[in-house]
């Protein structure tokens, strides 16, 4: 179905309606060229409520690497210095739990291109170092880090989950955003941040996890797991608190926030309309930039249909590490 639909070129308007319903690209362009054979003339809006639901069987779902326009792309939407949903109120409001002075340190796990590390640093005067998996994301986010006065104070670099200790001194706090997904061995990453952690210090996680084992054979988990640009290994969220409790972490707040984390797709994709047309006037490199812009619109629209079906979740975790004398 994919070959056959190649060559469809889709409205960006019927585009726009279809990746939010959790429409199949493919799908969408497949049907189109049906309705063109049959001569059909209906409204952008008549065909996409005809599209069909189901996933395309092509096992063959290309990754989306953190290139330098998908990095603007995702910025656009979410806001500077950000590769998803959460922005600055966002940020400060969630991290009042981790109640942080200009005394401490802290580290971020997934720190991205920087955005929530510098909150963190501006808000609350903790100095940060965050980690971040790709070499790339962790490169642009010490620019704009250095960029905005911050080169000391909201360190950005890359971590390696393979190294026997990848933190290289101790600190108070620790916040990990949507990130140990993507970490393949859970009890290391969380054993390492137990052990750089102070006494008393607490650790503020939201992470995707799977409903169940069975959810990774669902088409569409396959689907989205295949697009990540580094390789995902989600566990439930009984794992996650189990790897917790093992690290010698206490768990204080053990959640679902699914609903509140759709609500924030939602509302960070609502300007993408806006977004596109103003891309649109910039000719060639527009026209790039849109289809970067709508790549991951699709990406996004995947994960909250899954997040919506319950396949998937975002769960948020605060851990206390306790003193040694309650050990």
């Amino acid at each position: 179905m994919a070959e056959e639909a190649k060559d469809i070129k889709v409205p960006f308007k019927l585009r726009m309606k279809s990746w939010w319903k959790g429409y199949d690209l493919d799908d969408v362009k497949a049907r189109l060229k049906a309705l063109q054979r049959d001569e059909t003339s209906e409204e952008d809006g008549d065909k996409a409520s005809t599209i069909s639901k189901s996933t395309s069987k092509d096992n063959k779902v290309a990754s989306l690497p953190w290139d330098k326009i998908r990095m603007e792309m995702t910025q656009l939407i979410w806001g500077d210095g950000y590769c998803g949903p959460g922005g600055k109120e966002h940020i400060e409001g969630m991290c009042k739990l981790l109640t942080m002075n200009s005394e401490m340190s802290a580290i971020v796990i997934g720190a991205g291109l920087g955005g929530p590390a510098r909150v963190l640093a501006e808000e609350f005067g903790v100095w940060i170092t965050g980690y971040e998996l790709s070499k790339d994301l962790a490169e642009q986010g010490m620019q704009m880090s250095t960029d905005a006065g911050l080169a000391s104070k909201a360190i950005i670099s890359h971590i390696d989950p393979k190294k026997k200790e990848p933190f290289d001194r101790h600190f108070d706090r620790a916040f990990s955003k949507e990130a140990l997904y993507c970490f393949p061995d859970k009890a290391k990453i969380l054993k390492d941040t137990f052990d750089t952690l102070k006494d008393s210090a607490l650790f503020l996680i939201t992470d995707y996890t799977i409903s169940d084992k069975s959810a990774l054979e669902n088409p569409d988990v396959q689907k989205w797991l295949g697009q990540e640009a580094a390789q995902p290994f989600p566990v439930t969220s009984g794992n996650m608190t189990k790897f917790l409790e093992e690290a010698g972490f206490t768990i204080r707040v053990n959640e679902d926030i699914s609903h509140e984390y759709v609500d924030l797709i939602e509302h960070s994709w609502s300007k993408a309309a806006i977004v596109a047309q103003h891309l649109s006037e910039k000719g060639e490199e527009g026209t790039k930039a849109i289809k970067s812009l709508m790549e991951e619109a699709e990406h996004w629209a995947l994960r909250a249909k899954l997040l919506k079906e319950g396949q998937i979740h975002v769960w948020r975790f605060l851990a206390n590490k306790p003193n040694a004398k309650v050990r």
